[in-house]
């Protein structure tokens, strides 16, 4: 996929599963289970042991069409090995600006973390795709998001900390592209004990509530429309 393949993906389907696990063989798992679940996506984060190894393992998998991105990349260099394994979207926790910067050169797609407003727009102007806000339940998950589109309606903002099944459809209505969800969807219990259909049905659940926020939206514009 080229960027902006990547970039309409993760737009369409809303969700970008990120898996935290305690061994390559879970996040395999993880990632085998939310595409069952009916998302095609997955962020290997760089806390999983072998974590660049399992990327190269998924891309080499047949596993169909999914998205493969690596997570809590900190650094350019860390940035590098990810792409030289396949990774073909990089997500940071916080912005920093080389490894952006590495991504914008090398035709990636890039989630910057940022959390405040100085930093959303240091990440966008930087070359940015997506900027992500985290920790976000910790600040006032939708209603910051909703503030921060005030300002930036042209920056497509990705909320991750604080995101379950109860607050997803908020944060679409805030106005959040998509969403970054961790140990509510890619449950830690069920990586141990090998429950991988756990994981497929939560991910069929944010999936769910993804879509009918959307539609419900959609539904309120085109009656908004009509009133004019």
């Amino acid at each position: 996929m080229n960027k902006q393949q990547v970039r309409d993906r993760i737009v369409e389907i809303g969700i970008v599963p990120v898996v935290r696990a305690s061994s390559s063989a879970e996040a395999l798992l993880a990632a085998e289970a939310v595409c069952a679940g009916g998302i095609p996506i997955v962020e290997i984060t760089m806390t999983v042991p072998g974590a660049v190894e399992v990327i190269r393992q998924l891309q080499k998998s047949a596993l169909e069409n999914i998205l493969i991105g690596a997570g809590t990349v900190l650094d350019a260099e860390t940035a590098r090995r990810c792409v030289d394994a396949g990774a073909e979207f990089l997500v940071s926790p916080g912005l920093n600006i080389a490894t952006v910067e590495f991504a914008v050169r090398e035709g990636r797609l890039m989630l910057a973390g940022a959390l405040t407003p100085t930093e959303v727009m240091m990440a966008w102007n930087a070359g940015a795709d997506f900027v992500k806000i985290f920790p976000c339940g910790n600040v006032g998950g939708a209603k910051y998001i909703k503030a921060l589109k005030g300002p930036f309606p042209q920056i497509p903002l990705v909320p991750t900390g604080g995101v379950n099944l109860s607050t997803a459809g908020e944060f679409i209505e805030a106005g959040a592209s998509a969403l970054g969800v961790g140990g509510e969807l890619v449950e830690a219990e069920a990586l141990k004990s090998g429950k991988a259909e756990v994981i497929a049905e939560n991910a069929r659940k944010f999936l769910s509530v993804v879509q009918q926020t959307r539609s419900r939206m959609n539904s309120a514009n085109v009656a908004v429309s009509f009133s004019r």
